[in-house]
């Protein structure tokens, strides 16, 4: 976000987030990053092209907003604007009005603000990311009126996603049209160049010419309808100096139009057998390049959902205690200090100190850890986590922008934002590409015009267009795309969904796998997972009254207990004279029995002899498990341990990972001890424990700082910011909805066997789209001499724009064959593919 300063340049390393509008490649990107880089003072760029924002980083009191926004817009590219709503308070006359729309003018970012005296609110029109809200706050403070923002970050991220939404509906407009008006073309034409009985029934019963007729209404509709957009974009690109791939999709197909409209309705000012029409080849190509685009913008449509699910957590009220009443507020007008009750069930509000009462609050979206935590007078609680049981009353101590999840939200949205768009190989191509075809193309001409036979324009122009035509990006914009649809498809049956398609490339030169613990190695729920009884008892009747006494309590372990001995089919006798011992225990009369159950410590104030359990408890300890004991009218009678247990296709995921040679590091909120244990149970290199989100993120970046590629593995809300920060975010499907919109690819069932099988299939994909390339440059680089006419001097050979048309064809069906060998991938692991 921007400086808080309100006046004039940004303050030393502060950064600007910006939404820019109208890139369409990776050429795109490299051309605002290099206008961003010329404006003075900016020390530091960033454009992602997935979540269309370009972050800008300042040196100390150089540069400001004004600078930036007027390089994008030179660039040929617009800041995307948002409108917010301001309640003001303290007007009372025009002047007021006045003071206050001065005061929005002056705040940099702030593209106009509208004050309206009769009902106290300001309409302001920003740059999408380039000021905060508390900024424009401060600055109509200063300038003597109080104001809050009316309309929530929640409502933004939906209007966002439904502008996104709106962009992909006009695009799937737009190839409908275009494939609707393109297919007739197809058919006809290309039925008459293989079927010659049908192109003598269509001369005979339509006629050649009006043919030509047909095909030219329908392919102008289609060239300056769905594909006036290349033009819009391509043109100013071109004139700028800078060719795109917009640039080089006009010229293409504006060259086979061209030629085809000659060929109606001029045919004579062409030498003799070259008077064709290619007006398929230019409604073809637009209509697959639309298809692209499209299924472009309903990825990038799902890249703000992460963010706007992550806001819905947010209670929306609040149970506020003021003069000792009880009101509901809006959660907006919660303040510093103020007393706020919660009850179960409900989500916390914002984070705050318990005053009074005590509870278990359910805090895996923070921790990951799937026990609820005890809360009584001085705990902490966090803002969006749940409380499970007791009623309780905090001060608030962190409010809006400064709560715990709003700095989650934050940090999803910084490691988003500061990941590069990997460059793909067509792009980088297309850099020299592009230039190098027109250029190609105008040397053709001038050659021919110069050097050239009668007649020298009409060669010049035959040669000039086929080189166009056989260097037409068809088969480039199908390389990477077509490989990414069957092996993200291929994925999906296997269990893998690939939400980014550059994440298939990033996930082969992953070095590291690191993973969280809770829900990821482990099941993520609590089960009862050892219960051995002492000589003299039996194991059905011990475990029954052991239930019977936790069925009382209200711990989340006793749950655990009760569930176990249900799936076992017994039924919990009545308890009486039930107690609870705090970190002890609890015990409870049962059908004439006194059963205590809990800690060592508890056994050992009983007097009680825990020899007998002296080696079962080492090994559980070895385990990362924490022994409990029962004992039944003062003897020993059973061990018990509740934890969360290792799922069982975990132990061949990390060998698996491990023979690839890859490095796997445990990353978790756990403690120490647990997670060490399981570590060492597991073969697992390296553990981070003990951390909370942003522990989790600087482990990712030091991983990342070793120049290693991380792919970071997990579930859980808490996990949200690392698997955006990773190199590779991989959730398991199982988890959390925000997890898997922060994270590239999703592993729809729980089973980690679909890591290493989600690695062989990107190394699949990147071999398979290294092809495509391959074979969509070979035939129009090495055809690019003969259509220029190289062979005619030796030969008197010229490549006709038929042939050119018919090799560019080629390609592209070498290219989609190519990719449809990746649907018959094999995964080296057998795994689920649903939970």
């Amino acid at each position: 976000m921007t400086s808080d300063d309100s006046s004039g340049p940004l303050s030393s390393g502060q950064t600007l987030d910006i939404g820019v509008s109208g890139m369409s490649c990776a050429s795109c990107v490299g051309r605002v990053e290099k206008a961003l880089r010329e404006v003075p003072g900016v020390v530091e760029v960033s454009v992602n092209l997935a979540t269309e924002r370009a972050r800008v980083v300042f040196a100390a009191k150089q540069g400001d907003v004004a600078a930036v926004l007027d390089a994008i817009q030179q660039a040929g590219y617009g800041p995307k604007v948002e409108n917010l709503e301001f309640a003001i308070h303290g007007m009372n006359c025009a002047s007021c009005v006045g003071r206050v729309e001065k005061a929005l003018g002056r705040v940099p970012g702030v593209l106009e603000g509208q004050v309206n005296l009769a009902t106290e609110k300001a309409r302001v029109r920003i740059v999408s990311g380039a000021v905060m809200v508390e900024t424009i706050i401060a600055a109509l403070r200063e300038a003597g009126y109080e104001a809050e923002e009316l309309g929530s970050a929640a409502q933004r991220s939906v209007e966002e996603g439904e502008a996104r939404e709106q962009e992909a509906r006009r695009l799937k407009r737009s190839v409908l049209f275009a494939a609707a008006l393109t297919l007739p073309i197809f058919v006809l034409d290309m039925g008459s160049h293989f079927i010659p009985p049908f192109h003598h029934w269509l001369v005979r019963s339509l006629g050649q010419q009006n043919l030509f007729y047909l095909f030219f209404v329908l392919a102008s509709l289609v060239q300056f309808g769905p594909g006036l957009r290349f033009y819009k974009k391509g043109w100013p690109a071109l004139v700028r100096g800078g060719p795109d791939m917009n640039s080089l999709v006009m010229l293409g197909t504006s060259a086979a139009w061209g030629y085809s409209v000659v060929a109606t309705f001029l045919p004579g000012v062409l030498p003799e057998g070259t008077v064709h029409v290619y007006f398929e080849a230019s409604a073809v190509i637009v209509t697959l390049i639309l298809v692209g685009r499209y299924l472009e913008a309903r990825a990038k449509g799902r890249t703000s959902e992460a963010i706007k699910r992550l806001i819905g957590l947010q209670a929306k009220t609040a149970r506020v205690v003021r003069n000792g009443e009880e009101l509901e507020t809006a959660i907006e007008e919660v303040r510093v200090d103020d007393l706020v009750r919660v009850r179960p069930g409900e989500k916390i509000p914002v984070d705050g100190e318990v005053v009074e009462g005590r509870s278990y609050v359910d805090e895996s979206m923070i921790t990951g850890e799937p026990l609820p935590v005890e809360k009584e007078q001085g705990a902490e609680v966090v803002g969006g986590t749940i409380n499970k049981t007791g009623s309780f009353t905090f001060r608030a101590t962190r409010i809006g922008a400064d709560t715990l999840l709003a700095q989650i939200v934050r940090m999803v949205e910084q490691a988003q934002g500061a990941k590069l768009p990997i460059q793909a190989l067509v792009d980088r191509v297309t850099n020299y590409f592009v230039p190098a075809v027109i250029g190609a193309a105008v040397l053709t001409f001038v050659v021919w015009l110069l050097l050239g036979p009668a007649p020298a324009l009409t060669f010049a122009l035959v040669n000039a267009v086929a080189v166009l035509i056989i260097a037409c990006p068809c088969a480039m914009g199908l390389a990477t795309p077509t490989s990414i649809m069957v092996g993200t498809g291929k994925g999906a049956e296997l269990g893998i969904l690939f939400r980014k398609g550059d994440a298939l490339q990033r996930l082969r030169d992953a070095g590291v796998v690191a993973l969280d613990k809770t829900g990821t190695l482990t099941r993520g729920r609590p089960e009862l997972t050892d219960f051995v009884v002492a000589e003299g008892f039996f194991e059905k009747d011990v475990l029954r009254w052991v239930t019977s006494v936790e069925r009382l309590s209200e711990h989340p372990i006793a749950e655990a207990i009760v569930a176990a001995a249900k799936s076992r089919g017994l039924k919990p006798a009545e308890g009486s004279n039930f107690t609870a011992e705090p970190g002890f225990g609890v015990v409870a009369d049962v059908e004439g029995h006194r059963v205590h159950v809990g800690a060592d410590r508890y056994m050992r104030r009983l007097e009680l002899n825990l020899e007998a359990f002296a080696e079962a408890a080492l090994e559980l300890g070895d385990q990362g498990k924490t022994p409990l004991y029962a004992a039944v009218d003062g003897r020993l009678a059973a061990i018990l341990a509740v934890a969360d247990p290792i799922k069982e296709s975990t132990p061949a995921a990390i060998a698996a990972l491990h023979a690839e040679g890859l490095k796997v590091v445990m990353i978790t909120g756990d403690n120490r001890r647990t997670a060490e244990a399981i570590a060492r149970h597991l073969g697992i290199d390296q553990v981070v424990a003990e951390v909370l989100p942003d522990g989790k993120v600087e482990a990712v970046k030091k991983l990342q700082s070793q120049r290693h590629k991380v792919a970071f593995v997990g579930d859980g809300i808490n996990d949200a910011p690392a698997l955006a920060q990773a190199d590779v975010g991989i959730a398991i499907g199982t988890g959390t909805d925000i997890a898997m919109e922060a994270a590239e690819v999703v592993l729809m069932s729980g089973d980690l066997r679909n890591v290493p099988n989600a690695i062989a299939l990107s190394k699949a994909t990147l071999r398979n789209i290294k092809q495509n390339l391959f074979w969509a440059f070979a035939y129009n680089t090495l055809l690019i001499p003969v259509a220029a006419g190289a062979l005619y001097p030796f030969f008197g050979l010229m490549l006709s724009p038929v042939f050119a048309a018919m090799a560019m064809a080629a390609s592209s069906i070498c290219v989609l064959s190519n990719a449809l060998r990746l649907r018959r991938f094999s995964p080296p692991m057998r795994a689920e593919t649903q939970a």
